[in-house]
């Protein structure tokens, strides 16, 4: 090992007396990143970063910046609509930033791309033609062939309209995830998200009529005023529909998002007592949640993640879609290599987000890493640890020994014998795989952050939020 940051012990880590304290969907978090123009190595050649890497199944990702609303809960990189043909300005930048990083990439070793997707925000928020413009520069600057690989697109019901299905379908897409959060609207409205059950069904007919293989429904947990009754019958709603995978989420209400602001006010002591009920109710929601769906015939693949038994894997699972080879393109897009992650610089205000999607519209050189954080081997271990071990399939010790040369027990003792004492390891590895008991994948965002470095964990505690 080259540092000492994988076996060191997170003494330093809170105590998960919480069970909702952090969604970990990537790792280090983008709060740990930081400009790069800071760092003594400086603001790197895309050519130089990605000289020594694999390039034979890439993923592919785009992020479209914009919404039509924005939710209470969302603290993505999204702003509301685009004026003034922002949306041509954006392609355009991003088309520009295509043929730089295609460029860097070379042609010495075979560049293929083995997985997309379209992210944002809600890139049905662009119109039709505008698809066709975001596919050829997926197709044409990058060379990913999208009709020959799982192409995962993101859309809302109020953008998922039948002449955008039509191109996502013609061009190749595979998978359309709709975030519905919830089918009761009084439950919509309490998490700020303006839409009506009629307008949400009527965007499932159309994906269905579209002919897209794999249907995604997203839900969330934890909604003031939800109750076992009203979740189970958004799960019903959603399950009339037959998804092939749907997620459940909890609801977050971070800094500066709608619902954050709201309870800015909160008594200190009244929020304690708030927080401890809110903690009930998710775990109490989420059980029956996923207890609903596995009696329906789902498996579950990661605590939010469950899959239709039988149903194809038309995109990539939440490990995958996380591990090294990424390229991403656009504001909010993240790109890892093995030993560095990058983007363009990450803001939840709304003011913050309008500049830097400006100053991305007017950027000529996409030539350089702007913003992020080196993985050295320390890290890299957790990380593979940490997104291994929030799947329900759990870690394949033999890949991990394999990488690294060392057992996970032997890296992270303090750590995994901690998880085993409070009951969420199911077994000792002794099968081959070191996996969560249910009891863990309920825990999986208290669980997530322990696995955090101290570096990591000291870098987001001085992230100023903006």
């Amino acid at each position: 090992m080259t540092t000492s940051t994988a076996a060191t012990a997170t003494a330093a880590a809170p105590p998960a007396t919480r069970p909702y304290q952090s969604y970990v969907y990537a790792y280090p978090h983008k709060t740990a990143y930081r400009p790069l123009e800071e760092h003594p190595a400086g603001r790197r050649p895309l050519s130089e970063l990605w000289a020594a890497e694999r390039k034979d199944a890439l993923s592919l990702y785009i992020h479209i910046p914009f919404c039509e609303v924005r939710c209470g809960f969302c603290n993505l990189f999204t702003r509301i609509g685009a004026p003034k043909e922002l949306t041509t300005r954006y392609l355009d930048a991003l088309d520009r930033q295509a043929t730089t990083v295609r460029d860097a990439l070379g042609d010495v070793d075979p560049v293929r791309f083995a997985a997309a997707a379209f992210g944002g925000g809600t890139p049905t928020f662009l119109t039709a033609a505008e698809l066709e413009r975001l596919c050829d520069i997926a197709e044409k600057r990058m060379g990913a062939d999208l009709r020959s690989v799982p192409l995962s697109v993101e859309t809302s019901p109020s953008t998922a309209t039948a002449d955008r299905l039509a191109v996502l379908a013609e061009r190749g897409a595979t998978r359309v995830s709709i975030g519905v959060q919830s089918f009761v609207d009084a439950e919509a409205r309490a998490a700020v998200r303006p839409q009506r059950r009629a307008d949400v069904e009527g965007a499932l007919g159309r994906i269905r009529d579209a002919g897209i293989p794999v249907l995604n429904i997203d839900l969330i947990y934890g909604i003031d005023g939800q109750t076992e009754v009203t979740w189970r019958a958004s799960l019903d709603a959603a399950l009339a529909w037959r998804p092939e995978e749907l997620y459940l989420y909890p609801l977050y209400v971070r800094p500066l998002t709608g619902l954050g602001r709201l309870g800015a006010a909160t008594p200190p002591g009244a929020q304690a007592a708030a927080d401890a009920a809110w903690d009930d109710q998710r775990l109490r929601l989420y059980r029956a949640g996923r207890d609903h769906l596995l009696a329906e015939g789902y498996e579950q693949v990661s605590m939010r993640m469950f899959r239709r038994t039988g149903a194809p894997h038309e995109g990539p699972d939440d490990y995958a879609c996380q591990t090294d080879g990424m390229i991403g393109l656009g504001c909010g897009a993240r790109s890892y290599t093995s030993f560095l992650h990058y983007s363009f610089d990450y803001a939840v205000e709304m003011r913050e987000i309008r500049g830097i999607i400006d100053a991305f519209t007017t950027a000529e050189d996409f030539s350089r890493a702007e913003v992020g954080r080196y993985v050295d081997d320390g890290e890299a271990r957790r990380r593979h640890l940490l997104q291994s071990l929030l799947q329900a399939e759990g870690l394949r010790c033999a890949e991990y020994r394999a990488r690294f040369g060392t057992d996970p027990y032997e890296d992270f003792p303090s750590e995994l014998h901690r998880f085993a004492a409070r009951g969420w390891l199911a077994g000792a590895g002794n099968d081959g795989l070191l996996r969560l008991s249910p009891e863990g994948l309920a825990h999986s965002d208290a669980l997530g952050p322990e696995l955090f470095s101290p570096a990591v964990r000291a870098a987001m505690a001085a992230y100023e939020v903006k």
